[in-house]
């Protein structure tokens, strides 16, 4: 799918982890920047995926994207499978595209843009970094779709 095809199109991405699943939502060549929408305590699948599905119906999202982690070298480890089966539940109880997304070093590369900005006082928030992990993430998969 090109970057033109997603023009106008609500996306969500998700930051998935074992304690906070991160949130960031974007409307193609509509909103000024991609938002990092927040974080969910996980509690379990289930629970996580009836709320991810309450913000789908109350954003009108169209596309999800969720990330997927890799080890920098492209093999899998035991979260990479974790998610990917999380992933799989998640996309029978939707109705939207389901995009997977490498996810690798996001959380590291959202610690460094804390750092290094003023909104976040130059600190790490952690309340705040998987959401910033979902926005890495949904900028990812939108260069992706540059070619």
């Amino acid at each position: 799918m090109q970057k033109s095809e997603l023009n106008g199109k609500h996306l969500m991405a998700i930051d998935f982890g074992k304690k906070y699943t991160g949130v960031a939502t974007h409307k193609v060549n509509v909103d000024p920047i991609i938002l990092a929408y927040g974080r969910i305590k996980y509690e379990s699948d289930e629970q996580l995926i009836k709320e991810l599905k309450l913000i789908i119906e109350d954003e009108f999202i169209e596309y999800l994207i969720i990330g997927i982690p890799y080890f920098t070298d492209g093999t899998e480890s035991k979260m990479t499978k974790e998610v990917k089966a999380f992933a799989s539940k998640l996309s029978k109880e939707i109705s939207i595209p389901l995009f997977e997304q490498d996810e690798s070093l996001s959380t590291f590369e959202a610690e460094e843009r804390m750092k290094n900005d003023p909104k976040y006082n130059f600190q790490v928030d952690y309340s705040k970094i998987d959401s910033v992990a979902a926005t890495i993430i949904l900028e990812e998969f939108l260069n992706s779709r540059d070619n």
